[in-house]
């Protein structure tokens, strides 16, 4: 955070300005003529702190105050059809990936350049394109994420270009890294699997606005190749309402994995059994949000998702049906925003996730998991703080 505020030529100039009432005679780091560059630059830290009280299977655990967001953003023009995007994740980890040779905690650090008024090229650590609504809005407003994004490598590094067909819709089409770290990094050592040459992403997006914006879609297909012959098709469907009072959002998400990339499955298979990532595996996720706006200040918003796991793999001869587990969540929240004119809100809320696993897991020697729930009372805040 320090090495951050000491490079911000943003945070110089208004520290120097308010030397200056003072002491005019100091000169000003960034040159006069250079400063209206800041014009064309935003500074945000976007941050989500609450006080959650933990619970599992009714019993209370305890309660902290916790950080559990906070991205440091700075973007802008630097040239008229030059715009670029950092933002670092400090609630994530600082080890450099082995494939992009970025820190993980890194979400962007991109360029996008201008070619036409219709086209766009960007380069650099962006965010995969996956489609879907819950994907698409700023993380701080999100209070449990379903398992695909929850544990989905969700920024990647590559290129893309997005074509504005019109003023309603967009294509995006993406060449991604496949992931941030190499194959041994993710899924050690599989029996039979040799790793890609060129682990690549192809990300195609569509996103529509219909009935003057009031209904609009994120659509996307992936392929990702992981190990010779073997990928990973992802499609979501990501659909919303928007009207005066009420929101309305809903995605589908299907992963479809050669390898266990997603890793919900292999990490639930103690090492006695497969010390390994599993093939085969199927993951969808049914996401909704309803928000209801009572007034400007006073939202309701409800989410609700389905998460279901399935193992595809005839590796076991005890297993006799693919389903694995489903995760039945819903996340209610009452959302106040004290002011109109500052992107504020305070909310209390309650997430709970309520974990189903199937006859196979529960029964098969060596698994034997069982049944359980988790939920935990929030309340906090969450901004988007605009520092320039």
């Amino acid at each position: 955070m320090l090495i951050l505020l000491f490079l911000s030529p943003s945070l110089w100039t208004e520290a120097q300005e308010m030397q200056s009432d003072e002491m005019t005679s100091y000169k000003s780091i960034i040159p006069v003529e250079k400063q209206s560059l800041l014009n064309n630059i935003d500074m945000i830290g976007n941050t989500q702190m609450d006080f959650r009280n933990d619970f599992q299977n009714g019993d209370y655990l305890g309660s902290k105050f916790r950080i559990e967001q906070f991205r440091m953003e700075i973007k802008g023009y630097v040239h008229p059809k030059i715009y670029f995007r950092f933002r670092y994740r400090f609630t994530s980890t600082f080890e450099p990936q082995s494939i992009d040779k970025i820190i993980k905690g890194v979400d962007f650090a991109y360029m996008t350049f201008t070619l036409s008024d219709r086209v766009r090229l960007t380069a650099g650590k962006t965010y995969a394109d996956w489609g879907g609504i819950e994907f698409d809005l700023n993380p701080i407003d999100i209070y449990e994420y379903s398992d695909i994004i929850e544990m989905a490598d969700n920024f990647l590094t590559g290129v893309e270009l997005h074509v504005k067909a019109n003023d309603n819709h967009s294509l995006g089409f993406q060449l991604l890294n496949s992931r941030t770290g190499t194959f041994e990094d993710l899924y050690d050592t599989v029996p039979d699997v040799t790793a890609s040459k060129v682990p690549l992403a192809i990300v195609l997006n569509w996103r529509g606005n219909f009935f003057d914006g009031k209904f609009s879609t994120i659509w996307s297909y992936s392929l990702f190749t992981e190990a010779k012959g073997i990928g990973m098709n992802y499609i979501a469907l990501g659909n919303q309402f928007t009207s005066k009072f009420v929101d309305v959002a809903y995605d589908y998400k299907i992963s479809i994995e050669g390898l266990d990339r997603t890793g919900i499955i292999s990490n639930e298979i103690p090492d006695n059994l497969y010390n390994y990532a599993v093939r085969n595996t199927l993951y969808q996720s049914h996401w909704t949000r309803t928000t209801v706006k009572f007034s400007p200040k006073w939202h309701f918003s409800l989410d609700a998702f389905v998460d279901l796991a399935s193992w595809r793999d005839d590796l076991d001869p005890l297993k006799t049906a693919n389903h694995f587990r489903t995760v039945y969540s819903v996340v209610p929240t009452i959302e106040y925003f004290p002011w109109e004119d500052f992107n504020l809100k305070f909310f209390l809320g309650y997430v709970g996730r309520f974990y189903k696993y199937s006859e196979y897991a529960r029964t098969r020697p060596g698994l034997m998991l069982q049944d359980y729930s988790t939920g935990r009372v929030i309340i906090g805040i969450i901004s988007p703080v605009k520092f320039l």
